[in-house]
């Protein structure tokens, strides 16, 4: 029996959650999910552009685990584009710590053990 997943850190919800072709109703369709921790990867190595080390430590979860989502992510983000398919961002076993702050890129500290404790300068009390 596998051991439980523990959750993933998800630090920014997205605005939106669903994205289809225009003028399409929805029902006509195919839907590919994308789960919340697959959209935090896609959001920290592709749009803030850290590193997989430093995302990973974000999360909360190893950093080959975290390149495994960022590929899945990839896939799925593939698929809607190709297929002309619905988006749809929900789910998945995340737990939310509000940081938008662009300072925790600047500011990981250097150990591997102080990051996962990293708390962000302009949040924290």
């Amino acid at each position: 029996m596998p051991r439980p997943s523990k959750p993933r850190i998800i630090g920014v919800k997205p605005e939106i959650s669903n994205f289809k072709p225009r003028g399409i109703p929805s029902k006509k369709l195919k839907s590919v999910n994308l789960a919340l921790d697959e959209f935090e990867a896609i959001r920290l190595a592709d749009y803030e552009g850290l590193s997989h080390e430093d995302a990973s430590v974000l999360m909360n979860i190893s950093r080959p685990t975290f390149s495994r989502l960022v590929e899945k992510a990839r896939v799925n983000i593939a698929n809607f584009l190709v297929e002309g398919a619905e988006l749809i961002i929900e789910g998945g076993n995340v737990e939310y710590r509000d940081c938008g702050c662009s300072n925790c890129k600047e500011g990981l500290p250097a150990s591997r053990m102080e990051r996962r404790n990293h708390m962000c300068p302009t949040t924290s009390k």
